[in-house]
């Protein structure tokens, strides 16, 4: 007798992160996209073309990063469910760049998927950021009829809070062999900066990125006084964006006699243009202006333990709905 093959539940998840063009060539579409239709000037044209130069030469590494990180998730789900009667397919959706978040889902569409989780490349849940890509995928699965649950937010999950304690230590390791007393050294974690009247909206973007924090700040060992929150890579428009930004506070522990710092940008999970720009070069360079020996912690990228992270949120999204 034949033995009969069963066929696993397949389920979809939809990565979405934020998008970076795939060449020079599509830096203005990028940005107009991200300008809603609106074309830049040539004068902002050139600033955003001459940070991509700077930290990439003209060459695109940043896409496979995010590449990576769909690919091991999708290793790590394969190994979690081998075995079940569940298979999870990861697809991926870019707010700003092909394949766009409606992409990915039209994809599972076109795949049979009939049920799906999305989750964000960020720990951390803004009605402005995660919020807005968890909408559009709504919308989008709601078109094809697909059942989408979302995941908001991880930002204490204990394998994420692992990872990134292991990067703070590293570096506090880096500079204590470099003379510096631990005690000494001040770590300043940041995330990207958000318009300020997130504030009026009770919104938990602020008390999410505190609670990170604090959390890595205790599992480090670093006394009161020894850490402190700041942000980065704030929009230019009219409104005001929250603050203080990473330069004004280096500026502050300057004034302070801090001669050591650490910057952990908890709120990033990978390697692109608000790290490698606006760390390591704007902020490096104005550390060394103001005599201050500056590092920064190792991004997660594909870690291992951020793609436990989001498996265990996805797998959960999932369980939570099938109770």
């Amino acid at each position: 007798m034949e033995e009969q093959r069963v066929s696993k539940r397949k389920i979809g998840v939809l990565v979405m992160s934020y998008g970076t063009p795939r060449s020079l060539e599509e830096i203005e579409p990028y940005y107009t996209h991200i300008r809603r239709g609106n074309p830049p000037s040539e004068e902002q044209l050139k600033e955003l073309t001459d940070r991509y130069e700077a930290i990439v030469g003209g060459v695109f590494p940043l896409r496979e990063h995010t590449n990576r990180q769909v690919e091991a998730l999708q290793e790590t789900l394969n190994r979690r469910t081998e075995g079940t009667g569940v298979q999870y397919v990861c697809y991926q959706g870019l707010k700003h760049a092909q394949p766009y978040i409606e992409d990915g889902v039209a994809a599972m569409a076109v795949d049979g998927i009939k049920e799906a989780v999305s989750v964000v490349l960020a720990p951390h849940y803004s009605a402005m950021s995660v919020g807005g890509y968890n909408s559009r995928a709504k919308e989008a699965a709601a078109k094809h009829g697909i059942e989408l649950r979302c995941v908001n937010s991880y930002h204490l999950h204990p394998e994420l809070l692992d990872a990134l304690t292991e990067r703070v230590n590293e570096q506090l390791d880096a500079f204590a062999a470099e003379g510096a007393e631990r005690d000494e050294i001040q770590v300043l974690f940041s995330a990207h900066s958000l318009p300020a009247r997130i504030l009026e909206m009770n919104d938990p973007y602020v008390d999410e990125l505190n609670a990170t924090s604090a959390a890595i700040a205790e599992r480090c060992g670093l006394k009161e006084g020894q850490w402190r929150f700041t942000w980065q890579s704030a929009g230019r428009t009219a409104t005001p964006w929250l603050g203080p930004d990473i330069l004004d506070t280096l500026a502050a522990v300057q004034q302070e006699g801090i001669r050591w710092v650490l910057s952990a940008p908890i709120g990033f999970v990978s390697d692109h243009l608000e790290v490698l720009y606006d760390l390591d070069i704007e902020a490096v360079q104005e550390a060394e202006g103001l005599g201050i020996r500056f590092k920064r912690t190792r991004m997660l990228n594909d870690d291992p333990k951020y793609m436990a992270t989001l498996a265990d949120v996805t797998m959960k999204a999932m369980s939570e709905a099938s109770n």
